[in-house]
């Protein structure tokens, strides 16, 4: 067992930190990129569980079974800290409090880690008050930044960074990890990993949760239920739909599981009426969990989408008569039956349409708009 065990399908990012790790002196800034569901955050807390490995030897270090790996894998090592954020965008107060952090001496490890795990969602005057303190560090400090691309970084934090590019891993290592790891059974766990297009944590949802397998269906489907125009208007009233259940899923027990904290954390039930002095804490709370909910809520939207273009993509890879697995194998009789009926232009049409539904989306257009448009072309 070691720290590496979990990066599936990404050996020379493994041999390049593994080398990085055994230095006496290793870059101060890190920059992980790699598409959604290729581990970069995973290979950023490998890296500082590896860093911070109590093992004599350098070459040994990231061994997974010292005090140090374990407390850096679990979150809760002193020297570690880790920003991720489920809201729109981190804040410049947490990116504050990160580097006064980053002035204090480790105090068990060797090094004092701040690992940021969405980089990407930082704005230009939050990153900018980074980028001091990536440009003059502390001793013994390092930074770890996570992104899905480097152009996702401006340009002056990205030149300070050392970069780590990771890849989308085989669907056959993501189907062993899920074995391995989860004790899915390898028949799941390689359709789930086809799925999810090898995206790890997606593929562990579906394997994990069969209502978020069947929801993912329903989606899939769509195209299979548009026949005319107001069809297709209901059919994107349905995906938006079906990505908020998608969303609210994931949210749901973890908002009920803090809140429950924070009241007991007051003396409080949830029967008890809320004394003046401590709304403000729940209402905090409670705001929190909006802004999350926004952002799961467009995450799960644009998830939706891209599994809708799984069904295009496959009847594409039929009709042109590539060598290529399905990515919906499950659905392999009606996808030929699909791909029969139109032609190789109208299935890349389809495919623009939706792609430029993402694009609109992600510039805050109201999602029933942006759907119903992009419903009424795959009728075309």
């Amino acid at each position: 067992m070691s720290v590496w065990d979990d990066l599936q399908g990404q050996a020379p990012v493994v041999t390049a930190l593994r080398r990085a790790a055994e230095e006496s002196a290793p870059t101060h800034a890190w920059l992980f990129t790699g598409p959604p569901g290729s581990g970069r955050s995973n290979a950023a807390r490998a890296f500082a569980a590896a860093l911070q490995c109590e093992q004599p030897a350098a070459a040994d270090r990231g061994c997974g079974r010292c005090h140090a790996c374990h407390t850096v894998l679990a979150g809760t090592h002193a020297d570690v800290t880790r920003v991720a954020t489920d809201k729109v965008t981190i804040s410049i107060a947490e990116v504050r409090e990160l580097i006064s952090r980053a002035q204090d001496k480790p105090s068990t490890g060797r090094w004092r880690i701040l690992i940021i795990e969405d980089a990407d969602r930082m704005v230009e005057r939050t990153t900018n008050v980074l980028l001091k303190a990536i440009e003059e560090p502390p001793p013994r400090t390092i930074w770890m930044l996570c992104a899905p691309s480097p152009a996702d970084v401006i340009v002056t934090i990205r030149s300070r960074c050392r970069p780590v590019g990771l890849r989308i891993p085989p669907v056959d290592d993501v189907a062993e990890l899920l074995a391995r790891r989860d004790g899915v059974d390898p028949e799941t766990a390689r359709t789930v990993a086809r799925m999810a297009q090898s995206h790890i944590g997606v593929a562990r949802r579906l394997a994990r949760d069969p209502e978020a397998r069947a929801r993912r269906d329903e989606i899939v489907t769509l195209p299979l239920r548009l026949s005319d125009v107001s069809g297709a208007v209901r059919a994107a009233g349905t995906l938006v739909d079906l990505a908020q259940a998608d969303a609210e899923a994931s949210t749901t027990a973890r908002n009920a599981a803090e809140k429950a904290d924070l009241l007991a954390a007051l003396g409080l039930t949830e029967e008890d009426k809320v004394p003046p002095a401590v709304r403000s804490q729940l209402k905090h709370l409670a705001d929190e969990q909006k802004r999350r909910a926004t952002r799961s809520q467009r995450d799960a939207l644009d998830r939706a989408m891209t599994d809708l273009s799984t069904f295009y993509r496959d009847v594409l890879v039929l009709q042109l008569g590539a060598h290529s697995d399905l990515v919906n194998g499950h659905l392999d009789a009606t996808l030929r039956q699909f791909a029969e009926a139109s032609s190789p232009e109208t299935t890349l049409r389809r495919i623009d349409a939706i792609a430029e539904a993402r694009e609109r989306l992600s510039t805050n257009v109201a999602p029933l708009l942006a759907l119903e448009a992009m419903t009424v072309s795959l009728l075309s």
